[in-house]
């Protein structure tokens, strides 16, 4: 008898990948079965024996979902806060005027993350790209949430701020970024020893901005000898790609090819503001194109953009090209499938075509899409010999039914309410929709303790010395 076999047997259906066609497929009536962290088959008629049988009736087989960039120890405490806030001199963003000031003290680090882990387990997914500052027992913390986690450490040699709310002044010392891409070194060569064995790194040098063509080319080189990736925010605000251009006379896709950067083993991350982007007028570039033909990747995050205002001009324009994308949650909520909900309607409000990012683009984008960028085709697909990452929606669920198409119905309709059981690496971390390893009430008791230190201090970070009540005002006027 196989002991550690787990049989999901009768499942109404399964999100099973093709590899001779190099698509998933929907199957009814399939059964998966995974032994130990491996999946050892999917399909009908499962003849082997197993030590733990799971009754499929009712229920939907997904693959894992892969986030390839979050930012999880700061994130959850800015709920309340930024949601209708940017700088209407600074490109609509919200990045140099306001996030320092309401920046987690990372003493809550953990409690933060607990949260977003929480979330993120319970819209399916199993894999994160933690993109953070490097802390004593990040892995062993990100371990013990149950999910797969790839450290990206961030570090640059440039800070940035705002006197005025208009303009932004960068303070360079290269020689902290050095010493902050040799702690990232010494992360990510210990998350590949992690003894979980669900845990790995990336390098992160911050921002195309922050970072000099020298500490990005050693960051590439080092990458390169580890045979892992480099992520960047490059793309990422109107003030960015404004600076660049000042500094270089080069777009910033364009200044990242001159160095050497741009190529398949560059995830940028958002890459939205191109020169073609409709709220930029630099007709003299071909960053569309210049991207394509680089073999670059693109970490997708439309929920935060979508909140300035902003969108990519198109996830579907992009991935018809053949750039790989992945999704992420670079804010609150971590609702990944919300995200993915987001991802769809963003790109057909901002290209008035409702083919702009179809369903299954999206879909893919978060599975074998996130898979390719983290180097992993083991990853993201339900196919024996793939690793045992897989979620169970519930299709009873009254918001998944009428049932025609499950992942219209999950994406559009029913998104993590119908998230029932969630596996990785076989081992089951969520079960009847609890996140059974974290305590998410005292873990939002601490959060709540660090949202309120930060806004008790907001004054003394703001260049106009606002209050947290003049910055982010409440919807409605606070009486009594």
């Amino acid at each position: 008898m196989d002991a550690d076999t787990t049989l999901i047997r009768g499942l109404d259906w399964t999100i099973a990948w093709d590899e001779a066609a190099g698509t998933h497929v929907y199957l009814r009536g399939a059964d998966v079965a995974f032994r130990g962290d491996s999946i050892v088959h999917v399909g009908p008629g499962y003849a082997g024996e197993a030590q733990r049988v799971i009754d499929g009736s009712g229920l939907v087989a997904s693959p894992g979902l892969i986030n390839v960039h979050s930012h999880p120890t700061s994130e959850p405490a800015n709920k309340g806060l930024l949601e209708e806030l940017g700088s209407p001199r600074l490109g609509q963003s919200s990045l140099y005027e306001f996030m320092p000031v309401f920046r987690l003290d990372p003493a809550y680090a953990q409690a933060a993350t607990e949260v977003a882990a929480w979330e993120l387990l319970r819209s399916g997914v199993t894999t994160l790209c933690d993109l953070s500052g490097a802390r004593e027992g990040w892995a062993d913390q990100l371990a013990a949430t149950g999910l797969r986690a790839v450290l990206c450490p961030m570090y640059r040699a440039a800070t940035w701020s705002t006197s005025n709310g208009h303009t932004v002044d960068y303070h360079w010392d290269d020689a902290a970024g050095e010493r902050g891409l040799r702690q990232a070194l010494d992360v990510v060569d210990a998350a590949a020893r992690h003894p979980s064995g669900r845990v790995s790194g990336m390098l992160g040098p911050s921002q195309v901005e922050t970072c000099g063509a020298g500490l990005l080319r050693e960051s590439l080189a080092e990458a390169r000898r580890r045979g892992i990736a480099v992520q960047l925010h490059a793309g990422q605000s109107i003030v960015e790609f404004n600076e660049v251009t000042r500094r270089h006379g080069k777009t910033p896709i364009e200044w990242l090819d001159s160095i050497g950067l741009l190529g398949p083993d560059l995830v940028v991350s958002h890459g939205i503001f191109l020169n073609d982007h409709p709220q930029i007028h630099w007709p003299h570039a071909s960053d569309f194109a210049r991207l394509a033909g680089s073999g670059a990747q693109v970490a997708h995050c439309p929920t935060v953009f979508a909140r300035r205002g902003i969108a990519l001009n198109t996830l579907g324009r992009y991935m018809d090209a053949g750039i790989t994308c992945g999704i992420g949650t670079d804010t609150f909520p971590h609702n990944f499938l919300d995200e993915l909900r987001m991802a769809a309607y963003a790109s057909r409000l901002v290209s008035g075509n409702f083919k702009a990012a179809r369903t299954f683009q999206v879909f893919d984008a978060a599975t074998i899409g996130g898979a390719r960028i983290l180097r992993r085709p083991d990853l993201g697909r339900l196919a024996p010999g793939a690793n045992a990452d897989l979620f169970l929606a519930d299709g009873r669920h009254p918001a998944m039914r009428p049932l025609r198409d499950p992942l219209r119905s999950l994406v559009y309709s029913a998104g993590d309410r119908a998230v029932r059981d969630v596996f990785v690496a076989g081992r089951q971390v969520v079960a009847g929709g609890t996140v059974p390893g974290i305590d998410i009430e005292a873990a939002i008791a601490r959060l709540q303790a660090g949202q309120d230190a930060t806004l008790a201090t907001t004054a003394a970070r703001d260049w106009a010395r606002r209050d947290v009540d003049a910055l982010s005002p409440r919807v409605y006027e606070l009486r009594g």
